[in-house]
Parts: C-alpha cells; structure tokens; sequence
C-alpha cells in the first residue's frame, strides 16, 4: 500500500540479527524494571497480599509507560531522521528522484519503512501490558488508552524527524534539529498551561505526558465523551498526516539540495583561452581550477575543514537558535525558584543542570558521530587512507573541529553551575554565600560538578568517534552513540526514582542488581562492536557501577535527611571510571588507526 520501499523494509527487517537483539533487549528491559520496581515495593521476603498487588499494579503501570513514552519520543524520531538523512550522505537519495515512484511512495515509504521496528515492538509489548490488569487497580481500557498514546506519539515524532530529514541536507543538522524541536514542542506544551490558564483544560489533547497521566488516573475514566487519550490520538494522527502531506508536497523542491554552480566571468574565461594558446601551455592549470579565490589550508587539513567550511551543511546557525531558544525555555523554569525562592526545594540544582546537560551530551554525541560517518558515506575516508595524513593528525583534528562546532552546546552546563554555585544552591544543604562556609561548600561542589560536566562531554565526544570508526553501517554507528547516551541518563534517572518511591535502600541491593548487569552488558556491547579487548571490557564494568555509586552518595548519603556527602569522593570516583574508559577508546584510535580503517591487512589477519 505505501509503495516497494516500505514493502522492501518488510521483507528485509526481520532478517537483521540486530532486529531480535533489540527485541530481547527491549523485553529484558521491561522485565528488569518490573522486578526492580517490586523487590523496591514489596521486597523479596515479604508474602504480598491483594491489596498490595492492587496498589503495586497503577505504580508499575504508570512507571513502564512513561519509560516506554521516552522511548517512543526518542527513537521513532531520530530513526525516521537518520534513514533519510544517512541516504543524502551517501547520494542514493537523489536516485530514488530518478526513478519512476511517486511523491507519496518515497516518502512514506522511508518515514514508515524506518518505524517497523518500534511499531513491532509496540505490537509485542500489548500481551505484556495486558498481564498488568491481572495484578489489580488497572483495567483494560486504561492499558488500551495507554497504548494508543504511545502509538500516536511515536508516529508524530517519526513523522517530524522525516520532515527535518527531508529539508536538511546533513545528517548532524537533521539529527540535531529533531531533538531540539521535540524538547522545544514538549517545553512549550509545559510552559503553556503557567503562562495561559484557560489552556489548562486542553493540555491533555496536545502533551503526551498529560495525555498518558489522564490514561492512568482511574477517576479519569468516568469522564463523560470521548476519552483524553483517543483525543490525543486524532489530534497527532492528524498532526502526523500534516507533516507527511507537507513533506510529500516540498519533496522536490527541496530536493535535490547543494550549493549553488558558480559560473565562470566572460573575462577570465578569455584570459584562459589565451593562456592556452601561448606555446607552453600556462593557462591550464587556471582553466581547470575551481572558480574563486584559493584558500590557505591550515598544516592539519582535518581542522582546518572542520572549522573553515560547511562540512556539516548550511545554515548552522539556525541550529544554534534553536538550541538557545530551547535553553532558554529550561532555564526560565528552572531559575525561577532561585530567583524568585518560595520555600525549601530539595536538590534544585538538578531541574535545571540534568536536562540542559543530557541535552548537551547528545547534540555532541550527534555531532562526534557524524563527523565520521558523513566522511565514510561521501567516499571521503576512503581518499585519507591513500594520503600520508599520520593518525593524530586526524583524530585530533576531528576532536579540536568538533569542540569548535559545539562550543555553544558546552558552555551552557557550564555556566549554569556558576549561577547555582552563586546562589547558593549547588551544595546540599543550601549554603547561602554570604558566610565563609557557604563560599567553601559551593565552591567545592561547583568544582565537581564542573570537572564531571567536562569529563561526561568528553566522553561523548570520544564515544561518537569511537563507535562510527567501528560500526561501517552509518545508521547503526548514529542510533547506538546516542541510544548510549540516552541509557545512562534514562537508567540514572529510573535508580534515582526508585530510591525515591522507597526511601530504604537497604532492601533495594537485589533490584540493583539488573540494572548493573544490563548497563554493563550493553555497554560492553556498544564499545567493542564485535572487537573486544580488555582495556574496553573494564570501561564497560567501570562506569555504571560509578555512576550508581555517586548516586547513592548524593541520594542516601545520610538517611533521613535530604543532605547528600562530600562531593569530592564520587568526583574522584567518576573520574577515575569515564578518564579509564576515555583512554581506554583514544588510544587504540592513536596506535591502531590503520589497522581500525583497514588500511592495511593487519585487522583481517
């Protein structure tokens, strides 16, 4: 119905050993927080009665879908945006124009061809929503609503990354530009309801977090006419269709996209005939030549392509935009109790540090992944490995041209701890600057949290480069840098709730556990993409277990109250695991580079 290329991704997904690696993964997940969630709850020991399954129900329920509504934001997106973007770097995109299929059939055939594998697996996942409602407190409507939310949003924000994907002419900009429009669309359906209260009642039809809430609520279900979540469901299939419908019409006029052809002037053009009309041939070399003037390349010509052109498409700035405008929306809300304070917040610092800081990992990441990825697919890593280009001068080239495009994405988390530092708010308890001791104590956690802060951008950085110089599947290198990034900030987020829903820790050793054991397994997984060795297996045990570690420090450092420990031990802690895994992926990139590129026979022997 939607043409062969779809057809071609039914008939070619489920033959990929990746499809069922994710599928397991996917489901291993789910069962992982299911476990957790009751051993926090309920512990292991305790014989659990009906009424506490009945409670325990509505709260696994409401945790599995507001992590599968994470999910569903996230990878449709840049799924959809990477399958057509990865097709412009490699230049097939434009024969697909050529060839005799329709506006439609192109693309609806890539938008929905790249989101059969979230559809199967929303698919798989109804058996287990369903065996929630033998658990009590739910019914079935609710899962169904739940489900209906979820299917609805995934669809929108595949829909929006095709889009990006189809007026972008580079993968970066694609990528960076949906995630940035999906945390602008998903701040602005916050703020709306503050600045205008009459909106209040219709958040729930545009917000898929109030639309999922509403699911959840029993008394919700009493509401007479139609229910919140179908609501929400035609309001983004018909936002859905919009965004199809306006990349089918603008397919052609945005594509096929480049720089404009520069035209020789009448005058040189003559100056050249001449030049070539002499006996020994002088004007050659200028009729050949590129039209303009030549420019100096700096001694790293990797650098120098980095900073001084559009390697990575035109228009940066309108990236940039709309990142500020996005961190302008998170710091409005979360500046506004420190400027404007109300009463007593526990760990304020953190509303406004996690999100700008995981949306600065991720635009990093985006941008250090392809920054590979872009020179395998337009055949121009091949040429480097035909030149005497030695490997720092290229590694380090790409990691200087990258910090250069993403200084506005580092400096934001930066700053902000400055201003949490100044007023007083970064050390708990809140040490208000106007004592010795206040200065003392925000000044020691404003130096952690800085030197993590880098230390964390610099992992990403170096994990980007790492895994596209692994991975030869460009859409593979892009989706596993970012889902990685997007699992240690999501799997940090779901300890931290957990510890919070249960204030004794003690019982929670056990549910732990999983989540060490799949942290480490997929990121031991992700780092040696079928070439393990010894220095990346201890990275990947290293730094979950210190990131669960500093969580424990800040969260349960002192039980009962809301004080967290001395800062100085997790930073040292953190150090130590992501400065080990850092080395650990830079320095096979410096001393194996030719054998990693197949430059020579050396990685088949």
């Amino acid at each position: 119905m939607f043409g062969p290329i779809f057809q071609r991704e039914v008939l070619t997904v489920p033959r990929r050993p990746r499809h069922y690696v994710g599928r397991v993964a996917y489901y291993g997940a789910l069962w992982v927080v299911a476990v957790t969630a009751w051993l926090a709850t309920l512990g292991a020991t305790q014989q659990a009665t009906l009424g506490d399954t009945a409670r325990f129900g509505p709260l696994l329920f409401q945790i599995l879908t507001f992590l599968q509504l994470a999910l569903f934001l996230f990878f449709p997106a840049l799924s959809s945006a990477s399958a057509v973007a990865l097709e412009k770097d490699r230049r097939t995109f434009i024969l697909l124009l050529m060839t005799e299929l329709r506006d439609d059939e192109i693309v609806l055939g890539k938008m929905l061809g790249s989101l059969l594998p979230m559809i199967l697996l929303w698919i798989g996942t109804f058996p287990f929503m369903f065996f929630l409602v033998l658990l009590g407190g739910i019914s079935v409507g609710q899962v169904v609503q739940a489900m209906v939310v979820l299917a609805a949003t995934g669809l929108a924000a595949g829909s929006l990354g095709g889009l990006i994907a189809l007026w972008r002419d580079r993968t970066f900009q694609s990528l960076a530009l949906t995630v940035l429009l999906l945390v602008l669309y998903l701040t602005l359906a916050q703020a709306v309801p503050v600045v205008y209260p009459a909106a209040a009642a219709y958040q729930p039809y545009f917000d898929p977090f109030a639309a999922l809430l509403a699911a959840q609520q029993p008394a919700r279900q009493l509401d007479p006419g139609l229910p919140v979540a179908y609501a929400y469901g035609l309001v983004m299939l018909g936002l859905s269709a919009a965004l199809m419908g306006f990349g089918i019409v603008m397919l052609r006029v945005w594509n096929p996209s480049g720089e404009p052809i520069m035209q020789r002037e009448k005058v040189a053009e003559a100056a050249d005939a001449d030049a070539v009309a002499t006996p020994g041939g002088e004007g050659r070399a200028s009729i050949h030549a590129a039209p303009g003037q030549a420019r100096d390349v700096w001694e790293n010509p990797i650098l120098w392509r980095e900073v001084r052109t559009r390697a990575y498409g035109r228009r940066p700035l309108l990236i940039k935009i709309a990142y500020f405008i996005v961190l302008a929306l998170i710091c409005w809300s979360a500046l506004t109790p420190v400027f404007a304070p109300t009463g007593k917040v526990a760990f304020l610092a953190a509303y406004g540090l996690v999100p700008v800081g995981i949306l600065s990992l991720l635009l990093v990441t985006a941008q250090a992944v392809t920054a590979i990825t872009s020179e395998r697919d337009t055949g121009a890593l091949d040429l480097l490995l035909v030149t005497d280009l030695e490997p720092k001068e290229f590694i380090f080239g790409k990691i200087l041209g990258i910090l250069w495009n993403t200084k506005e994405y580092l400096l934001p988390p930066l700053i902000l701890a400055g201003v949490y530092a100044w007023f007083g708010h970064l050390a708990t308890p809140p040490a208000r600057y106007a004592d010795v001791l206040g200065w003392r104590m925000n000044a020691t956690a404003l130096v952690c949290v800085v030197g993590v802060t880098v230390l964390l951008l610099a992992f990403a950085l170096i994990l980007g480069i790492h895994i596209a110089l692994r991975n030869q599947n460009s859409r593979v290198a892009v989706l596993n840098a970012l889902s990685t990034i997007f699992f240690l900030s999501v799997g940090t987020l779901i300890c931290i709730a957990l510890i919070v829903i249960n204030g004794r820790f003690e019982y929670q050793w056990t549910s732990f556990v999983f989540f060490l054991i799949a942290g480490v397994g997929g990121l031991w997984w992700v780092l040696n993409s079928g070439r393990p060795s010894s220095a990346l297996t201890w990275a990947a045990w290293f730094c979950p277990l210190a990131v669960l570690y500093s969580v424990m420090t800040i969260l349960v450092a002192k039980p009962g109250t809301q004080e967290s420990g001395d800062p100085v031990i997790p930073f040292l802690v953190m150090t130590g695991a992501f400065g080990f895994a850092i080395a650990a992926m830079l320095v096979p990139l410096l001393s194996e580079f030719d054998v990693a590129l197949g430059r020579t026979s050396g990685g088949a022997d």
